[in-house]
């Protein structure tokens, strides 16, 4: 892992301009990002995709409002027009919640290259790896901009940078010179989840060509400006034209049918005549041996498919509220709260809660008979942050009983480790995590269940619903490439995550040791509900390598002081700064991060101001273990009296 040398607010990984992550080296840096500190909001060149708008996108959105705006309107900036509709919706409906009701409005922007734009017969708007695209906008006043960026937020359906970015290739007046609106000035301590991070004019005009070429390549993504020709010229990636393949193999991939995973484009066909047969598939892994390819569906993030299949449970089942089962990802419990009649948030995700749960249900069928007492229970396998999974067993006999829908997010567990789609009728994961893995571009997957009883109604809706261009190709370029070895790398950080918390763990009070311990607690599968979470890990032998299903990479670690969490966050050399699932080694103290304004909240369900997250990559062990033991030091030098 070695020294980190990565200011505040730069790309992580460095030199990516699509990064996921931005670096928060120091615990003092993220409580000032979470406070509005200018040192550190100034220096944020990027962010989180749904929490910082990129830069790239601000542009195009700058250029879109100074053509289009009337007086001070914003917009937001999306691949359909059934997004930019959600989108103008939310805005008017949720505007109206909080007493001051907007209008908002759509403007559709077809753009194509200038020597087509006389010429009709060229102009096709079938496909988005085409050399046009279509933008769809939704205008809507400035001060409204903050319920506009919740819909960005907590859906994940706006558009990505490289979406943007080739909407700018294709605008000969692209100006660098046009100016956006100041973000809305922040008037209290919390959370900037919910602006946009501008930096002013400076920052939107500068050139996207000119950033790429003053910055080195590194082997997570090229950044000349003809990187495309490199990914293809050198057999990293499909070429553009085969998106269509290359969503196929994704499909199959997450489907667990493909039998065969290239290491090397080369085994890809290279054309435009790719076709589904050429992709060998066979019974799917997933525990269920009825998932076919045809049974998973691509979104642009992960909330965007947690999004969707409470979107597809409100249009196909009776209304009703949801469960929200074990403490969650945050966005998921807003997004419970934000769309349909409401939730019911059962924060510890333990048998108890189980228990109240089926006392609930019991009481709510009595009232009225005739209608499921819910309408779907959403939970994490595990939960992140404290890696509790819940007895899917249970809950599975309880929505057999009461017929209510179980949709479970297995981004943390994965499905190398894990069997859960036996338990769910729709599974959801974020493919920007460790099926990905290099951190550069976003993705989500939804799959549903053939065995499951409402598979019939929800395959229909899919079917009239779906959009398959709300995934952008080239981003399924990226992710097809990134996710050839996904296997493979799972198990390198499944032992890597495994060894450190074992070490980490027998210098823990949990763990009996005495002599001065910093760490209270190792929040780990291996240790945390194992019994739950054995249930669904895959025991037998995989034959390709040998390796039944591991732990995953993420765990969490609490302090005995609030100094301790520091000094160990601090002392830690490697990458800090969202998100997880890396090729390397990510840190961050998630609930100042995640939950600054509601820490009090957040430690009723034994989620400690103090805990620090840690997502393991794929770095030499010995290496990784002399990094945990250098910050582990510095927490055990801390006085017991430090605050």
């Amino acid at each position: 892992m070695g020294e980190i040398d990565l200011a505040v607010g730069c790309a992580v990984p460095p030199h990516t301009p699509h990064a996921i992550s931005v670096s928060l080296p120091t615990w003092g840096d993220v409580v000032g990002y979470e406070e509005g500190d200018k040192r550190v909001v100034n220096s944020m060149t990027t962010g989180y995709p749904r929490f910082f708008i990129h830069l790239t996108i601000q542009k195009l959105a700058a250029i879109c409002e100074h053509k289009y705006a009337i007086g001070k309107e914003r917009c937001m900036l999306f691949a359909t027009k059934k997004i930019a509709e959600l989108c103008r919706s939310f805005i008017e409906s949720r505007s109206a919640t909080i007493g001051s009701p907007v209008n908002a409005r759509l403007v559709n922007l077809f753009i194509c290259p200038e020597d087509q734009q006389n010429d009709g017969s060229k102009m096709d708007r079938s496909s988005n790896t085409g050399s046009c695209v279509d933008l769809h906008i939704v205008l809507f006043p400035g001060d409204a901009f903050p319920i506009a960026k919740q819909f960005w937020q907590h859906t994940g359906l706006g558009i990505s940078s490289r979406l943007a970015e080739k909407c700018l290739s294709l605008l000969p007046n692209a100006s660098p010179n046009v100016q956006r609106p100041s973000s809305p000035v922040l008037s209290r301590k919390g959370p900037h989840r919910y602006y946009s991070g501008a930096k002013g004019s400076a920052a939107l005009s500068a050139s996207s060509s000119a950033n790429k070429l003053s910055q080195p390549p590194t082997a997570t993504e090229d950044v000349a400006p003809d990187s495309v020709y490199l990914e293809e010229r050198f057999g990293r990636n499909l070429p553009l034209s085969a998106a269509s393949f290359a969503k196929r193999t994704l499909r199959s991939r997450v489907a667990g049918v493909l039998v065969r995973d290239a290491s090397n484009a080369s085994h890809f066909p290279a054309t435009t005549q790719a076709k589904k047969e050429d992709l060998v598939v066979g019974p799917s892994k997933r525990g269920i041996a009825d998932v076919a390819a045809d049974d998973v569906y691509l979104f642009p993030s992960g909330m965007a498919s947690i999004w969707s299949a409470h979107n597809m449970a409100l249009s196909v089942r009776p209304p009703a509220k949801s469960i929200c089962f074990g403490f969650p990802y945050a966005d998921t419990l807003k997004v419970l709260e934000k769309w349909g009649p409401g939730s019911c948030f059962f924060g510890f995700g333990t048998d108890s809660d189980i228990d109240e749960l089926e006392k609930m249900l019991e009481e709510e069928s009595k009232l009225d008979p005739s209608k499921p007492p819910i309408l779907a229970l959403f939970t994490e396998f595990p939960s992140n942050p404290l890696l509790r999974s819940p007895n899917l067993r249970r809950l599975r006999a309880l929505a057999d009983q009461y017929d209510f829908l179980i949709v479970v997010d297995e981004t943390v567990g994965n499905y190398v480790n894990v069997e859960v789609l036996p338990h769910a009728d729709i599974v959801v994961s974020s493919l920007t995590k460790v099926f990905s893995g290099a951190s550069n571009v976003m993705g989500g997957s939804l799959v549903l269940n053939p065995k499951g009883r409402h598979y019939d109604a929800l395959k229909a809706h899919l079917n009239d619903n779906y959009e398959d261009d709300i995934y952008f190709d080239e981003d399924a370029i990226y992710m097809e490439r990134n996710s050839r070895d996904f296997k493979h790398r799972i198990r390198i950080i499944d032992a890597n995550a495994e060894a450190a918390c074992d070490f980490l763990r027998s210098r823990s009070v949990v763990g009996g040791y005495t002599s001065s311990p910093a760490i209270k607690e190792v929040y780990y599968p291996k240790y945390i509900t194992r019994e739950n979470y054995d249930a669904c890990r895959i025991q037998s032998i995989d034959p390709e390598d040998g390796k039944t299903g591991g732990f995953g990479g993420l765990f969490s670690l609490t302090f005995t002081s609030i100094a301790a969490s520091k000094a160990f966050f601090d002392a830690l050399p490697c990458y800090k700064g969202p998100s997880l699932g890396t090729n390397f080694t990510l840190a961050c103290p998630f609930t100042i991060l995640a939950h600054f304004a509601e820490l009090d909240w957040a430690a009723q369900y034994g989620v400690e101001a103090g805990l620090v997250r840690i997502s393991v990559g794929m770095e030499d062990t010995v290496t990784l273990l002399q990094s945990f033991e250098t910050a582990l030091k510095a927490a055990e030098a801390v006085s017991p009296g430090d605050v």
